[in-house]
């Protein structure tokens, strides 16, 4: 006799085994997008012509290079518009055959771009995903990949007698071996925690299953009465923050004077497998708050949240209704509040997908980080993936290993419960700009926040688009400065002012003035040479009190400063 429940332990059960082979893509959602692609393509003759027609032009135009390069000797030349790929921006790339080879991907992968786009019947986030994959599947088999195919690999093969190729080949057993018995990549080894980073001297004041919350010596004899309360996001290591002491954000806060706590997250396991973004809220947010306002009695806090710890903040803060005013200010870094938009990390929330992660973290408790990891590499596969694999393993090269970069391989889990809500009531249903995301019952409203924001969106993010960001203009009455600089979500973070490569704009929103799109917001705000810390050090003293106090003292009343545990704490050091 069949067991009641027995069917959907058996289902789970074997999504879980499929999800080690595909990195948690669910292979229905993907057979949902290529049979809707299909069947819509085949219903559509008027689209058949039109990429008949393109093959056609684009095939001929291959072939007169071909004529041209075998009766008259002259360098065929890449169409303008498709020659930009800094795949093939070498020279070498337009020496025949060369050059040959490149035109013929780059105008199969503009006639597949074609194919998979503006399919009559065809839903839009379908295309978007049959677009990507078809990206994907196109980036794998493009020449550049390949040692007879590349001409920048062939010459360096034949000029070094082969010993790229040695090098590449040790270095790619090299990597195997550290992934399969789960060592950091080559060279993170060099960067280590609580040694030369994370070592911004402070004392973990406060501890539950969820939270060390880890409070910074001052480094001035004077600290702003304000202290400053920062939210990392719990899919990465709270140091991000505090990584060597030039590239720090914690210790470049305490040298102008904040008094600084920072949360550290727990790196859950299949015992945490129940936490719910309202534990995260209540035993994370709320419960730092709290302390924060018992080490610093009596004054507001600037509250500052990055990527997911920014979204959990305003939500925090928009629960918190009338109380919100315990916050001074508000600071987001490449956080969102509205998931329309929010990229082609989008192209992995569906409900079939979903609904694959869920049985897959209902096996193990948790979502590894190596799936996450997995997910966001495919977001820019050329430069995280097929580059490194030409760099590393074909010219037997090694980028040397930054603080960044060390940290960025330092994985974290989620819990099961907590992973499924925030893609559910945020990506898929986007109930939070909507008005329709509960806190203890009740939904909550971002107007409810009238504390003053500053926000950071990044030119080139693919978790958190800036556009994305900048919609908070959208749901909000407070006031919004928004800063947009340049880099991705973590190097447009990490900052410092020695940095001169970066740049920024910056322009402030009064509650009482017009929205302004983000496309004429860019072309309006001027920008600046330089990094956007001083900027917000700027803000953040202009949204103070101005006055200046003895330093706090470290840790609760009555606790002994030398007994407590020193930064960067315990939970830092979990895998």
């Amino acid at each position: 006799m069949f067991v009641p429940g027995c069917g959907r332990a058996i289902d789970r059960s074997l999504n879980f085994l499929i999800s080690r082979f595909t990195l948690g893509l669910a292979p229905a959602a993907l057979a949902e997008v290529y049979f809707d692609w299909l069947v819509h393509l085949t219903a559509s003759p008027g689209k058949q012509t039109e990429l008949a027609q393109q093959a056609f032009v684009k095939s001929t135009h291959l072939l007169r290079e071909v004529m041209t390069a075998a009766y008259t000797q002259e360098k065929p030349q890449a169409e303008t518009t498709e020659a930009t790929d800094k795949r093939f921006r070498a020279p070498e790339w337009n020496i025949w055959p060369f050059n040959l080879i490149r035109d013929a991907f780059l105008l199969e992968q503009s006639w597949w771009d074609t194919a998979t786009n503006d399919v009559h019947g065809m839903t839009e986030p379908h295309m978007r995903v049959a677009s990507f994959v078809a990206r994907q599947l196109l980036d794998m088999a493009a020449p550049s990949n390949f040692i007879a195919t590349n001409p920048v690999v062939l010459n360096e093969t034949v000029s070094q007698m082969g010993g790229n190729l040695v090098r590449g080949t040790k270095n790619l057993f090299e990597d195997l071996d550290r992934v399969w018995t789960g060592q950091p990549p080559v060279g993170a080894e060099n960067f280590k925690v609580g040694e030369n980073i994370a070592i911004t001297p402070g004392k973990v004041v406060f501890r539950n299953d969820l939270i060390e919350l880890i409070q910074y010596e001052p480094t001035t004899a004077k600290v702003h009465a304000e202290p400053v309360l920062i939210v990392p996001a719990w899919i990465m290591k709270y140091y991000i923050l505090d990584l060597s002491p030039e590239n720090s954000l914690v210790k470049y806060l305490c040298d102008q004077g904040f008094t600084v706590f920072m949360i550290s997250w727990k790196n859950p396991t299949a015992r945490e497998r129940d936490y719910g973004m309202d534990d995260y809220r209540r035993h994370g947010v709320m419960a730092a708050l709290e302390t924060v306002e018992r080490i610093v009695p009596g004054e507001q806090v600037h509250g500052v949240g990055y990527c997911l710890g920014g979204t959990l903040l305003t939500i925090a803060a928009a629960a918190m209704g009338a109380e919100s005013k315990r916050f001074k200010s508000l600071s987001l870094f490449a956080a969102q509040v509205d998931f329309v938009d929010a990229g082609e990390l989008t192209l992995f929330i569906s409900e079939s997908q979903i609904a694959f992660l869920e049985d897959t973290m209902h096996e193990q408790g948790y979502l590894e980080g190596f799936q996450m990891a997995g997910t966001f590499q495919l977001l820019r596969s050329n430069d995280l993936i097929w580059s490194r694999i030409v760099r590393d393993y074909l010219m037997g090269e090694r980028m040397p290993m930054s603080d960044l970069m060390a940290w960025n391989s330092d994985a974290t889990r989620m819990p099961a419960r907590m992973h499924g809500e925030y893609l559910r009531h945020l990506y898929l249903d986007n109930e939070l700009s909507g008005g329709h995301y509960k806190v203890e019952g009740r939904p909550i409203a971002l107007t409810n926040i009238r504390t003053p924001f500053f926000v950071i969106g990044t030119e080139t993010d693919h978790v958190a688009p800036w556009k994305s960001v900048y919609k908070l203009n959208l749901f909000t009455d407070a006031p919004v400065t928004f800063a947009l600089t340049t880099g991705g979500h973590n190097a447009g973070v990490v900052s410092p002012p020695a940095n001169s490569k970066r740049a920024f704009r910056i322009a402030t929103r009064q509650a009482t003035d017009a929205y302004v799109d983000p496309d004429h917001w860019f072309a309006e705000t001027p920008r600046q040479q330089g990094s956007w810390w001083p900027a917000w050090i700027a803000w953040l003293e202009e949204r103070s009190s101005g006055r200046k106090v003895a330093p706090p003292r470290m840790g609760l009343s009555g606790a002994n400063p030398t007994r407590l545990e020193p930064a960067p704490g315990t939970y830092v050091y979990e895998r």
